[in-house]
């Protein structure tokens, strides 16, 4: 049995911490309430426990690795992130948040995506695993062990910041107010992706 307690905190402050993922959730709470968020929470921690996988299994050591591969995945990563803030940029906003709206939703596969091509996730996994997976016979348990702790954990987290984003619209009231606090994300969202180009 790996020692869950420790990884546990782990998971729990990779999680919560703000982030691309995080600033999603938000958004899309705000604007289209924790329901309207829930495929974002799931595709987020789903793609994040799959990294987990996916660098237990050995696909890590190549990201790892190689640099070549590290500037593709930071390049399409930075592009991904671009394309989603354009998106909460330019969607209308509903009247109320309970009309739900026809806003361009981000879902399950978009969110999912965001972690499969962010290098962060992956060098955060490959931490994860060299740190709390034991070699040998017991590894393949280890690795499916930690892959299910980390989504079961980072699942309460993103609802955590889907009902911030539900009494942050509550507050916020008007229409306007929303759009400009939506747009605002947007821009938080491209400086991050942007901020990954500095030395």
């Amino acid at each position: 049995m790996i020692e869950l307690l420790p990884f546990a905190l782990f998971a729990f402050v990779a999680s919560i911490t703000p982030g691309p993922t995080n600033v999603l959730v938000l958004s899309h709470s705000v604007r289209f309430g924790v329901l309207g968020a829930l495929p974002i929470v799931l595709g987020g921690c789903a793609g994040a426990a799959l990294v987990v996988l996916a660098v237990g299994l050995g696909v890590g050591d190549a990201v790892a690795t190689h640099t070549l591969l590290q500037s593709l995945m930071k390049g399409l990563g930075i592009l991904w992130l671009s394309y989603l803030a354009w998106q909460i940029y330019t969607s209308p906003e509903p009247e109320r948040v309970e009309d739900g709206g026809a806003g361009s939703r981000i879902g399950f596969l978009a969110s999912a995506g965001l972690q499969l091509v962010n290098p962060k996730a992956w060098m955060m996994a490959i931490a994860v695993i060299s740190v709390f997976a034991r070699p040998g016979a017991e590894r393949w348990d280890d690795v499916t062990q930690l892959s299910l702790v980390f989504f079961c954990i980072s699942l309460p987290c993103l609802g955590a910041w889907a009902l911030l984003g539900r009494g942050a619209a509550a507050l916020l009231g008007s229409r306007v107010r929303r759009v400009m606090f939506n747009r605002s994300l947007a821009v938080l969202l491209l400086l991050s992706a942007l901020a990954t180009l500095l030395p």
